[in-house]
C-alpha cells in the first residue's frame, strides 16, 4: 500500500501579487497566481481562487494538507510599520492612520483567516519575507551549492540580502534593512517618470534603451549616484532627504525634483529625451550597485553558481549583463521572482528546510496553472454560438498558425497549462511576424493599447538563439522564463525588426522542444516560411489586465482589441467571423496603466 503523499500549501497575499502553490512530496504540481481567477490586476487578496485551483488540479480537499506556509512574518512587518511612522512623526501620521485599517482587519489576522476560510486546523509556518524569495530561488535550481542574492523593496525590515544554499539548507548571511532600497529606489524614480508603483517598473527599464547610457555623458547617472553611500563590501545607504516614501504615500522628495531638474512628469504626459537619460541613469546606477552585491556573494561564499529573487530580479536588462560583469559561472532566477513567487518559497523552505526532506525537484516546466480540455473549449464555442473550425492534429495546427503568422496576422495562442509568473511563455501568448517593421507599432497601439516605446520579445529555440543574439554559454535556464536580454547580431538586426529594442537587444524566451513542443513546432514551421526560427511573443492581454486565464477570457480579448485569430486548443477563432457580437474592451473597461 503506497503511503500518502505530504502535502505543503504556500501562500502569499496582502501587499501585491498574491498566489498559491501546493507541492506533493516535494514535487511543485500547480502554482498560479490569484490576478489571473479575480481579473484584477496585482490582485491582493487572500487568494482563494488560486488555492482552489491548487487542490482541484489534484482532486484533493484542504484535509489531504498537512502543512501550510506563509510568505512573511506579519507582526515584525507590523513592528517595523510601528516604527517608521514612530520615528517620522508628525510627518507620516496621516500615513500611520491610513494604513490602519488593513492591518487590523486582515494582515494581522492571517492566521484567523487560514482557518476560517480554508478550514485548516494543523500548524501554519511563517517565513520571514527575503528567507522566502531565496528560498524560492536556491531550492526549485538545479544546483546543489549557490550564492543567494535578493533584492525588492522591503518585506518585514531587509530589502537585500546576501545568502548561501546547500543541499537542503538556505542561509542568509547578511542583510540590509529599511528604508535603504534598491527597489523602492527604482519605484522612486518610477513614480518620478509619471508611471505607477509596483506594476510599471519594467516601463522604466524598456524606455531606458531610448536614453543616453554612457556614463561619462549622462549627467543624471552622477546625480543619481550622488544620492547613494556605497561601501567596499557592496552594502549601501541612501540619502534620505532625497526620498519621501518612509512617512509618505508619495515617493519623490522635492529635493530628488530638484536634483533631477524638474516636477514629477505627469501621468499620460510627453516623454521628454530627459525623462529617458533619467530612466538610463537609473539604469546604470542600478548594475552598478548590484554588481556590488554580486562580487560581494561570490568572496563570502566562494560559489560560482547565483540564484537571485526579489522584483529586482526581474530586471531583464542586467541579467544579461551578469555572467560577463561577475566572476559567476551559471545563474538561476526563479521565473516569479516577485512576491507572487514567495509562495512558491515559503512551501518549498518549509518542506525541504524545516520538514529536512532532500531536494527532488528543479523548475523547469513552468505550465503550472489551470488547462482546459478541447472538450470544454468546443462547449464554450458552440453554447456561445462563436463560429469556429477544428484543427486535425498538432501538425495541421503549427503549418496553419505559421502561415497566417508569416502573413502579418495576429495570433492569439491559448494553449495547455497557464504559465507561473508574469511573464507569458507560449501558454497564454499574442504570437507575431517579427520581421514586419511595423509590427511592433501595430501590437502597441491596436491590440495592446500602450504606450508606443514598449518593446515585444523574440522567442527562439534554445539551439538557435546564440546564432541570432550574443547569448552567454551555456544560456541560462532564466532565459527560458524571458528574464534575460541580449545584443542582437548585426546582420540580423535589420531582418527582425519588431523585436530589437532601441539599444540593439532583444528579452529573449528561449523555448526547448522538451517542454513545449507545440510552441517549438510552430516556430520552426515559420522558420521555413520565412527563413527565421524568431516569433514575436507578448502576453495575451490587453493593458490594465492580467493575462487571460479561461478561453472565456481569451475571446474576449480577442473581440475587444484587433487580434485576428485566436487559437484555443485544436480550434482556430476569426475575429471578422464573429464581429456581429464583438464589442469594444475599452469601452466596458477603464484603461489603466
Amino acid at each position: 500500500m503506497n503511503p500518502k503523499p505530504t502535502y505543503v500549501l504556500g501562500i502569499s497575499c496582502y501587499y501585491h501579487d498574491s498566489s498559491a502553490t501546493l507541492l506533493k512530496d516535494g514535487q511543485i504540481v500547480s502554482a498560479a497566481q490569484e490576478e489571473r481567477f479575480t481579473r484584477i490586476k496585482h490582485d491582493t487578496s487572500f487568494p482563494i481562487n488560486a488555492i482552489a485551483y491548487c487542490f482541484e488540479s489534484e482532486r484533493i480537499t484542504i484535509k489531504d494538507v498537512k502543512h501550510v506556509a506563509f510568505y512573511e512574518k506579519p507582526f515584525l512587518k507590523f513592528e517595523r510599520l510601528l516604527h517608521q511612522h514612530l520615528t517620522t512623526f508628525p510627518w507620516g501620521f496621516q500615513t500611520f492612520l491610513q494604513a490602519m485599517p488593513s492591518w487590523v482587519r486582515y494582515k494581522l489576522r492571517v492566521t484567523k483567516t487560514i482557518r476560517k476560510k480554508l478550514k485548516f486546523g494543523g500548524a501554519i509556518a511563517f517565513i520571514p519575507h527575503h528567507l522566502a524569495h531565496a528560498a524560492s530561488t536556491f531550492l526549485p535550481s538545479p544546483f546543489k551549492d549557490a550564492a543567494i542574492v535578493t533584492a525588492d523593496g522591503v518585506g518585514e525590515w531587509a530589502t537585500t540580502t546576501i545568502g548561501k544554499g546547500s543541499g537542503n539548507s538556505v542561509e542568509l548571511i547578511h542583510e540590509l534593512q529599511f528604508p535603504h532600497s534598491l527597489g523602492l529606489l527604482y519605484s522612486t524614480i518610477t513614480a518620478y517618470l509619471g508611471f505607477s508603483v509596483n506594476n510599471s517598473e519594467y516601463k522604466v527599464m524598456g524606455l531606458s534603451a531610448y536614453g543616453n547610457l554612457d556614463k561619462d555623458t549622462n549627467h543624471y547617472y552622477r546625480k543619481l549616484l550622488s544620492i547613494f553611500d556605497i561601501k567596499n563590501d557592496g552594502s549601501y545607504r541612501l540619502k534620505l532627504e532625497f526620498f519621501k516614501y518612509h512617512y509618505s504615500d508619495r515617493m519623490p522628495s522635492l529635493r530628488l525634483c530638484q536634483l533631477l531638474g524638474g516636477p514629477v512628469r505627469k501621468k499620460e504626459s510627453e516623454i521628454t529625451k530627459r525623462h529617458k537619460d533619467i530612466a538610463a541613469a537609473l539604469q546604470l546606477v542600478l548594475e552598478e550597485v548590484m554588481n556590488g552585491l554580486l562580487e560581494e556573494a561570490y568572496r563570502q561564499t566562494g560559489c560560482e553558481n547565483v540564484v537571485l529573487a526579489g522584483g529586482v530580479a526581474l530586471n531583464s536588462v542586467y541579467n544579461g549583463k551578469i555572467l560577463k560583469n561577475t566572476k559567476f559561472k551559471n545563474l538561476w532566477i526563479q521565473p516569479d521572482a516577485g512576491d507572487g513567487g514567495t509562495s512558491m518559497g515559503a512551501a518549498l523552505y518549509l518542506y525541504n528546510c524545516i520538514l529536512n526532506h532532500k531536494r527532488n525537484y528543479v523548475l523547469e516546466n513552468i505550465y503550472l496553472g489551470p488547462s482546459y480540455s478541447d472538450a470544454y473549449i468546443e462547449h464554450f464555442l458552440s453554447e456561445s454560438g462563436i463560429k469556429y473550425s477544428k484543427f486535425k492534429g498538432q501538425k495541421d495546427l503549427s503549418e496553419k498558425v505559421a502561415k497566417l503568422i508569416f502573413e502579418n496576422k495576429i495570433i492569439g495562442w491559448f494553449q495547455g497549462r497557464m504559465e507561473w509568473g508574469p511573464r507569458a511563455l507560449g501558454a497564454r501568448s499574442i504570437l507575431a511576424n517579427p520581421t514586419n517593421t511595423g509590427m511592433q507599432n501595430i501590437l502597441n497601439t491596436k491590440v495592446k493599447l500602450r504606450e508606443e516605446f514598449r518593446p515585444f520579445a523574440p522567442v527562439v529555440p534554445y539551439e538557435d538563439a546564440n546564432t541570432y543574439f550574443i547569448c552567454d554559454k551555456p544560456i541560462p535556464d532564466a532565459a527560458d522564463f524571458m528574464l534575460m536580454v541580449y545584443p542582437a547580431r548585426e546582420k540580423y538586426k535589420k531582418i527582425i525588426p519588431a523585436v530589437v529594442h532601441q539599444d540593439g537587444t532583444g528579452r529573449l524566451q528561449t523555448v526547448k522542444k522538451r517542454l513545449n513542443p507545440l510552441y517549438y513546432q510552430t516556430i520552426k514551421e515559420f522558420e521555413k516560411l520565412s527563413g527565421m526560427p524568431i516569433i514575436i511573443n507578448t502576453s495575451l492581454n490587453v493593458r490594465g489586465e492580467p493575462m487571460v486565464c479561461s478561453p472565456e477570457d481569451a475571446y474576449r480579448c480577442m473581440m475587444g482589441t484587433e487580434i485576428d485569430y485566436m487559437v484555443m486548443g485544436h480550434f482556430l477563432v476569426g475575429r471578422s467571423d464573429n464581429m456581429k457580437d464583438a464589442f469594444d474592451i475599452r469601452d466596458s473597461h477603464e484603461v489603466m496603466d
